[in-house]
């Protein structure tokens, strides 16, 4: 097993920690709350001459995102982070990196999206770009984002997909917790060098990117670039597999937490999965058979292995911390019920419950509330499909 190192970090140090152990080609960005720490941090590492990086500051987001896809096409390994309004300037952008396969790493720190403005802690920015055609991994801690890091350059250079890796604002970006961190040497061998494809400065062999594509090829394009996310899946399990053999630290698509024996369960993401799993332990302790879904990857979405995994399942909970405004349930509510009813079970015992807007603290006794409701629908009670938890009426 791979040396490591014990240390206490946020999680916005652990991502900037793990993008100096990468050390990137270029990074260019511009700061916003939550995520400045993570640029300011690592731009600290550039004027200490600990990385080779050209780092750039622009003057927005979304000319960040244009630098990052211009360095990228050009062949360089490229990263960048943002939050909120600044992964909403950039949306325009995240379409074209995605469409010209481009294998740039951001890390997002998930924060409300205005209006009203708020600086706090959703997951309305990254569902606003969930189908730009970029990898999207949550990270439910710091050590969490600290891997997920490491792993997404693999993932996006052998996909050939553009990659999120997402914190929760504060709650994890700001917040310090003991993490492993592994050996400089070992990061840099897991990631390798980068493998250069076809690239503008290649002048043996001249290319054109983002040129015109009207209706004789743009639909055959788009075609590949969906089958390259289909195929991302047994991308991002080889890496997972590789990382777990060579540091010990096991991830999947999601994480299943007590659910062999479940008979209710809840399916969420980010920082509230360690706040559910505190939950169903205190229910088994009483004999509630709980259990919890930890969503990790939710692009490309694993509907497949998540209809498997909540089979005999008799209720579940979807908790989303963003809305679809809709009028039905919110986004990853909609994918899950999407994955029981392509899988003949019925999604009819699934209950949506909206939570944690802008910030909205989650308290244990909320998601215990949430458990009581599975329990009432197993007991054959009816209960709102769509519960706004925590909200004042």
């Amino acid at each position: 097993m791979a040396k490591t190192n014990i240390v206490a970090r946020t999680g916005n140090e652990a991502m900037a920690e793990a993008m100096r152990q990468i050390n990137p080609d270029v990074v260019a960005a511009y700061p916003i709350t939550p995520a400045t720490e993570i640029v300011q941090i690592f731009a600290g590492y550039v004027a200490d001459g600990l990385v080779d990086t050209e780092f750039v500051p622009v003057e927005s987001e979304h000319s960040a995102m244009s630098a990052c896809i211009g360095a990228s096409a050009a062949g360089g390994r490229i990263m960048t982070g943002t939050s909120s309004q600044g992964l909403a300037l950039m949306a325009e952008m995240l379409y074209i990196a995605s469409g010209l396969r481009l294998p740039i790493v951001m890390a997002d720190v998930n924060r409300a999206l205005s209006s009203p403005i708020n600086i706090h802690c959703d997951h309305s920015d990254t569902m606003m770009v969930k189908d730009a055609g970029w990898i999207q991994i949550f990270s439910e801690n710091a050590q969490e984002a600290y891997d997920n890091m490491i792993q997404a350059v693999r993932i996006a250079e052998e996909a050939l997909l553009p990659v999120i890796v997402t914190t929760d604002g504060f709650i994890i970006s700001h917040c310090m917790e003991r993490i492993e961190i592994i050996d400089d040497k070992d990061v840099k061998n897991f990631v390798g060098e980068k493998k250069l494809g076809n690239y503008l400065l290649n002048v043996d062999k001249p290319i054109t990117i983002g040129a015109m594509d009207l209706p004789d090829y743009y639909f055959e394009h788009k075609r590949q670039h969906i089958e390259a996310m289909i195929e991302s899946k047994d991308i991002i399990l080889s890496v997972a597999k590789e990382f777990s053999g060579l540091f010990g630290r096991s991830y999947g698509l999601f994480e299943v937490y007590r659910l062999e024996d479940a008979d209710c369960a809840i399916v969420l993401m980010g920082s509230t999965v360690g706040t559910a799993k505190a939950v169903a332990d205190n229910l088994r302790e009483k004999g509630i058979k709980a259990g919890v879904l930890g969503l990790r990857v939710f692009r490309p979405f694993p509907k497949e292995e998540i209809a498997q995994a909540l089979k005999n399942i008799k209720a579940i909970a979807v908790m989303d911390r963003s809305d679809s405004m809709n009028a039905q349930e919110g986004p990853v509510c909609l994918e899950v019920k999407a994955s029981l009813f392509d899988d003949s079970a019925s999604p009819n015992n699934v209950l949506n419950y909206i939570y944690g807007l802008g910030g909205r603290e989650v308290r244990i006794e909320d998601i215990e509330s949430v458990y009581k409701g599975l329990g009432e629908v197993i007991k054959g009670k009816s209960k709102n499909k769509i519960t706004y938890l925590g909200v004042r009426e």
